[in-house]
């Protein structure tokens, strides 16, 4: 009995580490403004690989062979490599693209952003705006590729320059 005092800070010290916890999967990196709600501008840009789209912070955006139009296979410790694109999109001013921005629900019911019917996500081993270190990676149960904005995969590697 003597030793009821600590329950209850140590309950209120337990939910503070475990909300804590609760937000360790959010990107660190910028990879996914907005991330939670709200609307994503979505522009192209030319990288290394190719041009390709990315969110509103410059961030390379990806799609899973593995998913389908209307399904993220993407969870767990996939998605916290491979943080969704979560909320809305719309094509930021000035860029015009061929396909349209959709939408579909995940598993924890929260709305992830689609583009030529490819679920959207960013990567965790991109550290700046503009890289597109995920792109034709073998990583968490499939090949990931980074949208262009034909809604096409682009080479996973540049070809040889050729010989003059």
């Amino acid at each position: 009995m003597r030793n009821r005092w600590w329950v209850g800070p140590s309950l209120a010290a337990a939910a503070v580490l475990l909300a804590a916890c609760g937000s360790s999967g959010s990107p660190t990196n910028g990879a996914s403004a907005n991330a939670g709600s709200g609307s994503d501008a979505i522009k192209a840009m030319t990288t290394s690989k190719g041009t390709v789209l990315v969110n509103a912070a410059g961030f390379t955006l990806y799609w899973f062979a593995s998913d389908t139009a209307t399904q993220s296979n993407c969870s767990g410790s996939c998605a916290a490599q491979w943080p969704p694109l979560i909320g809305t999109a719309v094509a930021a001013k000035g860029t015009s693209l061929p396909h349209s921005f959709g939408s579909i629900k995940r598993a924890n019911g929260q709305t992830q952003v689609t583009y030529d019917g490819h679920p959207l996500y960013t990567f965790k081993g991109d550290r700046a705006a503009g890289q597109v270190v995920g792109n034709g990676i073998n990583l968490s149960g499939g090949l990931w590729w980074a949208v262009t904005p034909s809604g096409t995969q682009i080479p996973a590697s540049l070809p040889p320059p050729s010989g003059g």
